[in-house]
């Protein structure tokens, strides 16, 4: 599920919920949201969530297994 990695990726890269909805201007409540899985981002607003936690976007879509067809391996480290 995509609100788990976005999840993830944000407590390994030491962010609280309230700062990386202040860095991608979204209101708290929002975030929160998109982690819970009740709403999922704008393609805009993935983006830049991949570029603040530094992880591929596929990566947060969880498409683990259509990269691995491509024979892309992405290995995310959290």
């Amino acid at each position: 599920m995509f609100g788990k990695r976005l999840r993830a990726a944000r407590i390994a890269r030491k962010y609280t919920q309230p700062a990386l909805a202040a860095c991608v201007d979204v209101a708290l409540r929002s975030y929160q949201c998109y982690e819970q899985g009740t709403r999922y981002p704008s393609y805009d607003l993935l983006v830049k969530f991949a570029d603040i936690l530094n992880v591929p976007t596929d990566w947060l879509l969880e498409r683990d297994e259509y990269l691995h067809s491509l024979g892309v391996h992405v290995d995310v480290p959290l």
